[in-house]
C-alpha cells in the first residue's frame, strides 16, 4: 500500500475519511456535510456516534461529492490527539476498507485544532496507523485468495504542511517496515522458519549496513555456551547464534544492546507440551524477531547509535539426544544450572546470549526480550509486558517510550526473596522454583544471575506478542511484532547523539 502526503483536496474521489470529536465535528466533517445535506451528521446521530477514539460511521454513496464513500471517525477529545490515537484512527478506517473494493483513501486531517500533536505529526502517525494495518500474510494460501487479497492502494493523508510530514513518515516508515520484518519472520511456519533460515533471513540486514555473524555450534561450543546447546540438543536442526552490529554512532561510543529469545519451534522438550499448548509455539522466537525487526529500523533510518542485536536460536525438541530432566549444565559465565523442567528453556538460551553481549560489547544498557512465561498472560493478560530491571532509570525511560508509541509496559519486582526459590541442592541454581506462584518473577531473577553490572532490563513479551488482530487494531493477526516500536522509540529519545 502507497502513503503520500498531498495539499487537502477540494473534491477527492474514493473513499474520505474525516474526523469527529467527542465535542464537535473537525471543521473539514463541518464542510463535508454541508455539502452532502446534512447526510453525514444524520448517520452519526442514527449510528449513536459519541466520537470516541476508534468509532467509524460509514456514509455509501453520498450525493453533492465525488467519493464513493465517507467515513466519520472518532478521535475522542481533539485537545487530547496524540500519535497513538492517531495512529488508531488510520488503523481503524484501513481496517474497513483493505478488501472492500475501494482502491483509494484520502484522509483530511489539516483542520483538526487544538491537538497535543502538530499536524504534520498526526499526519505522519494516521500514516503509520494506517500502514501497520495494511499487513497481510497470504505467503501459503492457494484457494481463496482473492478474497484475502487487499484491494486498497492507496492512502493520501492530505495536510498544509507536506514537506514536514514527509520527513516524519520518512522515519516511521523505517519503523513499519521493522515491524513488518518482524511479523514476517514470527508468521513463518516451523517447517520453514529454522534456526538456520532464521539467522539468513537476518543476514539480509548486511544490505542495509549491518554487519551480520553467525555462530554455529562448534564455535558456540568453544565459547562453553552449554546452556543454549542444551536446549537445541534433540534437534536436527543446528543451532545458531546471530550477532548483528549497527554502528551509526561514533566509534568510541558503547553500544546499546538488545537480545532475542529465538526458539524457533519449543515442543516442550522431554517435558512435552500438551498438544493444545504446542500449537502457537511457532511464536517462540518472537523476542528474537523484535530484535531483528528494531536492528532494520535503526538501520533504515540510518539512527545516529551503535546498536548490537544477540539472537539465540533454537528447537527444543524431544529427541534420544535430548536434554534430560536432572541435567547439570555449564553456562558459558561458569554457573552451573540444574534442569528440573526442559520447558523452561528460553531462560537457558538467553543465559548465554545475555553473557555473550555484555563481555563481548561492554554496553550502555542490555535489553532481552523473551515470550518467556504464560503466568505473564496471567498477571498481565494482553495489554502490558512485563518488565524487570536492575535500574530504575532505564525502566523508566522504556515505560516512558511504551507510553509514547502505545507498547505498555508493566513493571514487576525482583528481590532475594524470589531469588532463594532458585536454589539447588546440586548446582548454583535450577532453573524452575518448583512452586506454580511467581512464575514470571522467579524467570526474571534466573536472567538477573546472568547480568554483571550492566544496566539491564528484561521484557516478557508473552501475553502482548500472541495476540487476537480483532482486539488490537494496529496489530492484525500473528506476527504482532511488539517490541520494535518501543525500542526504537527509547533508542530515539534518550540514546541518538
Amino acid at each position: 500500500m502507497q502513503i503520500g502526503f498531498a495539499a487537502p483536496a477540494a473534491d477527492p474521489k474514493g473513499s474520505l475519511a474525516v474526523i469527529g470529536g467527542e465535542r464537535e465535528f473537525s471543521p473539514a466533517a463541518k464542510a463535508l456535510d454541508e455539502r452532502v445535506g446534512g447526510a453525514l451528521r444524520r448517520a452519526a446521530e442514527a449510528s449513536r456516534f459519541k466520537g470516541k477514539p476508534g468509532q467509524v460511521v460509514e456514509l455509501l454513496a453520498p450525493s453533492g461529492v465525488q467519493a464513493s464513500r465517507i467515513l466519520l471517525v472518532g478521535v475522542g477529545r481533539a485537545d487530547k490527539l496524540d500519535g497513538p490515537t492517531a495512529e488508531k484512527v488510520g488503523a481503524v478506517v484501513v481496517a474497513r476498507l483493505l478488501t472492500s473494493g475501494e482502491t483509494n483513501l484520502t484522509f483530511l486531517v489539516d483542520q483538526v485544532r487544538e491537538t497535543k500533536a502538530k499536524p504534520a505529526q498526526l499526519a505522519a502517525h494516521i500514516a503509520l496507523g494506517a500502514q501497520l494495518r495494511s499487513y497481510t500474510f497470504h505467503k501459503y494460501r492457494t484457494k481463496q485468495r482473492d478474497e484475502h487479497e487487499p484491494t486498497l492502494t492507496n492512502v493520501t493523508i492530505c495536510t498544509s504542511e507536506i514537506s514536514a510530514a514527509r520527513k516524519a513518515w520518512e522515519r516511521l516508515r523505517a519503523v513499519a517496515d521493522g515491524v513488518f520484518l518482524a511479523r514476517d519472520l514470527v508468521n513463518e511456519p516451523p517447517n520453514v522458519m529454522s534456526p538456520q533460515e532464521f539467522a539468513e533471513r537476518a543476514r539480509t540486514l548486511a544490505k542495509l549496513g549491518v554487519k551480520v555473524d553467525i555462530l554455529g555450534e562448534d564455535a558456540m561450543r568453544k565459547l562453553g555456551m552449554n546452556a543454549l546447546l542444551g536446549v537445541g540438543q534433540g534437534s536436527e536442526r543446528e543451532s545458531q547464534l546471530v550477532v548483528m552490529q549497527w554502528n551509526g554512532g561514533r566509534k568510541k561510543d558503547q553500544p546499546v544492546a538488545f537480545v532475542g529469545k529465538g526458539v524457533c519451534f519449543d515442543s516442550g522438550g522431554l517435558s512435552l507440551k500438551p498438544g493444545a499448548s504446542m500449537m502457537g509455539m511457532k511464536g517462540d522466537m518472537g523476542g528474537a524477531a523484535a530484535v531483528t525487526g528494531t536492528m532494520s529500523a535503526l538501520a533504515s533510518r540510518k539512527a545516529r547509535v551503535n546498536a548490537v542485536g544477540v539472537l539465540g536460536l533454537v528447537e527444543n525438541m524431544p529427541d534420544g539426544k535430548a536434554q534430560r530432566p536432572d541435567d547439570v549444565v555449564t553456562s558459558m559465565s561458569g554457573q552451573t544450572i540444574e534442569i528440573l523442567n526442559t520447558d523452561a528453556e528460553g531462560r537457558l538460551v538467553l543465559a548465554d546470549a545475555l553473557w555473550y553481549a555484555q563481555t563481548k560489547f561492554k554496553p550502555k544498557f542490555v535489553i532481552d526480550l523473551a515470550t518467556l512465561t504464560g503466568a505473564i498472560l496471567i498477571a498481565l493478560g494482553l495489554e502490558h509486558a512485563g518488565l524487570f530491571s536492575n535500574d530504575d532509570k532505564l525502566a523508566n525511560r522504556i515505560q516512558e517510550a511504551g507510553r509514547e508509541v502505545g507498547e505498555a509496559v508493566w513493571r514487576l519486582p525482583l528481590s532475594d526473596a524470589y531469588d532463594k526459590m532458585l536454589k539447588s541442592k546440586i548446582a548454583d541454581m535450577k532453573n524452575i522454583s518448583g512452586v506454580t506462584h511467581a512464575g514470571s518473577i522467579v524467570a526474571a531473577q534466573f536472567l538477573q544471575r546472568f547480568i554483571d553490572k550492566t544496566p539491564w532490563a528484561h521484557l516478557d513479551i508473552a501475553g502482548v506478542a500472541w495476540q487476537d488482530g480483532e482486539q488490537k487494531p494496529l496489530s492484525p493477526g500473528w506476527g504482532v511484532g511488539w517490541g520494535v516500536r518501543v525500542l526504537d522509540r527509547l533508542v530515539a529519545d534518550h540514546y541518538e547523539k
